[in-house]
């Protein structure tokens, strides 16, 4: 700046000279974003000039005058040279010049002077969307010069006429009530602004354009809005038009009828479209005139569709038809809500501190611009899940439920370059079972959100509880004991035991059972097997283990010779459900084992049985304590189940004895099994005022509702019930 002497250079401005004032130009716009040499030149007298020139100049010249005065605008100076005849000078240039660099400059002034229109005290027809709503009138393709501007391939030449576009529309959103912005945002979506921009936020070149596409996104939110928050009225004239025009594409007369019985009104005509009245403008107090502007693009669409698909409904029973306006009117609250329209502000719009390239999928939802293709597919999906599921007039809000579910399901699942015909067709083959699937998880996911805490701590409370009564259960298999096949004839080799067990023919049995005071383990072996109910008593059993001396309880696989090992962890899981309880045949390929070990100095006449076959392959399931450092630990008992079921019951019943955690799947089922039901039970004790109480949602009309409690009055407490198995 110190280079540069400022009354020498508005002279040479003022110079007739084509080259001087050339040069004078180019260097203003690059010193004049200092903001001191901005405030020299304004005290020199150099703003009068400087818009001369850019009311007279010519090719970059004139480009360079509008960037200077672009910069000089953007420090907030020289509104005061700001009139009329510069906004009718900037119009014209965008109307009938061809430079791409005069184009953007006469673009970015346009925009910061209806942008200013929000603080400004001057005059309205200076600053603001009317100031260039007069030159429009001198110049009527502007607009449509505009839009096709955003299909050029120069992107800073795209940015600046989105910019334009968008303050165009806000401005006449935000200062002129609802006089301006109806009439001026139909000229600009008839011109194609919608598609022109829908393509750009779903091409590879958003970056270019990420703020203005992304304030222009919010705009819609805020259109959409606004006119959701017009009432509607037939009293209006444009309402009534509208009404008319719904009215009269429902009606369909026969061929050669009278034209007097066509013109005869049906005092079921506004039912018969499916209004629940015949007064439909109350009826669209949710969505407002939006909801009259979606069901009349669906009608639209195809008027002899629609008078058919209104035939079809007549010619069912009242309760079998699908109310097709409230079905439109659904899905014109499902897009509200999926697209937080209800939400939208002007102000948000212009936040841009969130907005980068690694979250434009989540910010950019291109698929609003294609409000109307996707509210026909709505409709159509409601018609289709209403015929598919059967519904009746009582249902409607159970469709409209899932409607609503399918809208935000696939939306949410559709990515910014999906196209808006692919989006169609996933909404029309989604399918009844699966929607029921996702409305049942949104609802768990509701039910944890409201009740999670509270249900959490019930779940523990009630685990621990099954817990303590499936180890009870456990235990008590322990006390009244089991048969154990014992292959204990030494005589015979290791291999030819495990096939006698296999096969069902044990060499003796052996009987095990808890003592009463659960503290000793009495076994003996016997030659054959005792009746049920005939077990032997503990004073019978000769040979007694203390389970202070157990270290450690294992469930072992013993294998055919040749066959492959398996996991300890899976000889316990239950086969089908239609084996689980049989005992181990010839046809099992496994025999299980428990080995119970203990240390060396504990007496066990038995012990020698813990030698196993060089064959056999075995790994521990579970271990109880560490045994001392100078202890062997040896096997003190070993027992064959017949089953799975049995080897559950006594593995996990020592393991809770000694206070460990059971181990096998079946224990574990029973275990949760326990705690649904008991989950269950808890929830049918839950009174309504209770549920009022934690909810804190409730309907004040349903509170105080009183709810009737059937008597108990000639029941007893003789009930039966029963258990599924496992």
């Amino acid at each position: 700046m110190e280079d540069v002497n400022v009354p020498e250079l508005i002279q040479q401005l003022e110079a007739d000279d084509g080259p001087t004032q050339k040069m004078a130009a180019f260097k203003l716009q690059g010193v004049i974003q200092d903001p001191s040499f901005a405030d020299l030149f304004i005290q020199e007298g150099g703003l009068p000039r400087l818009r001369s020139v850019a009311l007279s100049a010519s090719g970059n010249t004139l480009a360079y005058s509008l960037a200077s005065f672009t910069n000089l605008l953007g420090l907030d100076q020289g509104w005061e040279y700001i009139n009329s005849d510069l906004v009718l000078r900037l119009v014209q240039l965008i109307v009938r010049h061809p430079l791409v660099n005069i184009l953007r400059g006469a673009m970015a002034i346009l925009t910061l002077i209806v942008a200013h229109a929000q603080d400004a005290s001057t005059e309205e027809d200076v600053f603001g969307y009317r100031a260039v709503k007069s030159a429009m009138e001198i110049h009527p393709q502007f607009l449509e010069v505009l839009v096709s501007k955003l299909s050029s391939g120069d992107h800073a030449l795209c940015v600046n006429a989105l910019q334009l576009i968008n303050a165009l529309m806000r401005d006449s959103m935000q200062n002129y009530g609802d006089s301006e912005w109806p009439s001026f945002v139909k000229h600009v979506q008839d011109l194609g602004v919608i598609d022109a921009l829908y393509g750009l936020i779903s091409s590879s070149s958003l970056q270019d354009m990420a703020h203005p596409l992304f304030e222009f996104q919010e705009l819609m939110k805020v259109l959409l809005r606004k006119w959701r928050e017009v009432p509607v009225e037939p009293e209006k004239s444009d309402h009534r038009r509208v009404l008319r025009k719904l009215y009269a594409a429902s009606q369909s007369s026969p061929l050669g009828a009278d034209q007097k019985d066509a013109n005869r009104h049906d005092p079921a005509s506004w039912r018969r479209i499916g209004f629940e009245s015949e007064t439909p403008g109350e009826e669209f107090y949710s969505v407002g005139y939006l909801g009259v502007m979606d069901l009349m693009s669906y009608v639209d669409q195809g008027h002899e569709a629609f008078q058919r698909l209104l035939q079809e409904q007549a010619a069912k029973p009242v309760e079998d038809r699908c109310p097709v306006a409230r079905a439109s009117i659904t899905v014109t609250f499902a897009l509200c809500d999926h697209f937080d329209v209800l939400q939208a502000d002007l102000n948000e719009s212009q936040r841009y501190a969130a907005l980068d390239s690694s979250n434009y999928d989540k910010v950019f939802h291109p698929m609003i611009l294609q409000w109307s293709r996707l509210h026909t597919s709505g409709v159509q999906a409601f018609l289709r899940l209403w015929a598919v599921s059967g519904a009746q007039a009582e249902d409607f809000d159970k469709i409209a439920s899932l409607v609503s579910i399918l809208v935000m399901h696939v939306l949410s699942l559709s990515a910014r370059t999906k196209d808006i015909a692919q989006v169609q067709e996933d909404i029309a083959a989604f399918e009844l079972h699966r929607l029921r699937e996702i409305q049942m998880e949104l609802a768990g996911l509701m039910h944890e959100q409201t009740w999670g805490h509270h249900l959490r701590t019930v779940k523990y409370n009630l685990r621990q509880e099954a817990f303590q009564f499936i180890k009870e259960q456990r235990i008590r298999c322990l006390l009244h004991g089991s048969w154990f096949p014992n292959p204990r004839n030494t005589s015979v080799d290791e291999e030819s035991r495990l096939s006698n067990v296999q096969n069902g023919r044990p060499s003796s049995w052996r009987f095990a059972r808890l003592s009463h005071n659960r503290r000793v383990l009495h076994y003996d072996d016997f030659d054959f097997q005792t009746p049920a109910g005939q077990e032997p008593a503990l004073e019978a059993l000769e040979y007694k283990l203390e389970l202070s001396s157990i270290h450690s309880v294992v469930s072992h696989l013993i294998e055919d010779i040749g066959s492959a090992m398996s996991d300890s962890v899976s000889t316990l899981r239950s086969p089908a459900r239609s084996n689980a309880h049989k005992p181990l045949t010839s046809n099992t390929q496994h025999v299980q084992r428990i080995v119970i070990n203990g240390r060396a100095d504990s007496t066990d006449p038995i012990k020698q049985q813990s030698k196993v076959s060089a064959h056999q392959r075995e790994r521990s399931a579970a271990t109880i304590k560490p045994a001392p450092d100078d202890a062997e630990v040896i096997s003190l008992l070993i027992l064959h189940p017949t089953s799975h079921t049995l080897a559950a019951e006594w593995i996990d019943g020592l393991l809770m004895l000694l206070g460990q955690e059971p181990i096998t799947p079946e224990t574990k089922k029973l275990v949760e099994f326990v705690s649904s039901y008991g989950l269950r039970i808890r929830l049918l004790n839950v009174r309504n005022e209770e549920t009022i109480g934690i909810s804190g949602e409730a309907d004040a009309a349903l509170a105080a509702k009183e709810i009737t409690i059937p008597s108990r009055e000639g029941l007893d407490d003789d009930f039966y019930y029963r258990v599924v198995e496992m």
